[in-house]
């Protein structure tokens, strides 16, 4: 009757188990931030002491983890409404190599060693640092790495001042073709929930005037009308407006 009992217990407490984390949603499989990982970890625990302590109810267990899925569907519902409280929450993504040069003050931060760095290009198949152009340390630890290669260095076309000039550029007009902003980046961001972001139209020099301008060519008559904005390292700018 005692093995019976710890069977059934067991297979309940499975299948509980299972089932919140179902609840919980396909990210926390794919991706551990910080906040997962506590939520992970307790959920694992209230399991173990209802099955090394056969006189406990089952309600012990189940209710705890019953209000974890709350918080944490709370705070992903949240989440997804404040970029701010993303941030808290996830954290923001660090870039340990950036333009090709190695960032040692973000790295010292990040309490991120140059071992730590070396094993994981490697797990990303990159033997050489010099071949990287951006490596960005995820918030879940993991390392995302865009080569020199890939992000187009080689065989790039000759800077605009080392190029015969067109004869519209001879007579002073402005040659068609993309936007003359050039940033020499990943993707950046510029609308993100509505919400202009700031701090990215600061890196290209730009001002909240210019996006307008932008988006409104595009078909936007306001930045809350816009659900993702960015522009990618050859200047083309990306958006999807809210449904």
């Amino acid at each position: 009757m005692g093995f019976l009992a710890v069977f059934l217990r067991t297979v309940v407490m499975y299948v509980v188990v299972f089932m919140v984390l179902r609840m919980m949603g396909k990210r926390e499989i794919g991706k551990l931030s910080l906040f997962d990982l506590v939520i992970s970890i307790m959920i694992a625990e209230i399991a173990v002491f209802v099955l090394e302590d056969m006189q406990r109810p089952l309600s012990d267990a189940i209710y705890p983890m019953l209000i974890l899925v709350a918080i944490q569907i709370t705070m992903a519902y949240l989440s997804l409404k404040s970029k701010k409280l993303r941030d808290w929450v996830d954290g923001k993504p660090s870039y340990v190599i950036e333009n090709g040069k190695l960032n040692r003050e973000e790295m010292a931060k990040q309490r991120y060693n140059l071992d730590d760095l070396l094993l994981q290009l490697r797990e990303n198949r990159v033997a050489n640092v010099a071949d990287v152009e951006f490596a960005i340390l995820e918030p879940s630890g993991k390392l995302t790495t865009l080569t020199k290669e890939e992000f187009g260095k080689a065989g790039s076309a000759p800077a605009a001042a080392s190029r015969e000039p067109s004869g519209q550029e001879r007579r002073g007009e402005a040659p068609p073709g993309p936007p003359a902003i050039r940033y020499e980046g990943l993707p950046l961001p510029l609308i993100m929930d509505g919400k202009v972001q700031d701090d990215n139209l600061a890196k290209l020099g730009k001002t909240r005037f210019w996006l307008k301008n932008e988006i409104q060519a595009k078909g936007a008559k306001d930045f809350k009308e816009v659900f993702f904005c960015s522009i990618d390292h050859r200047g083309r700018i990306f958006m999807d407006r809210k449904r």
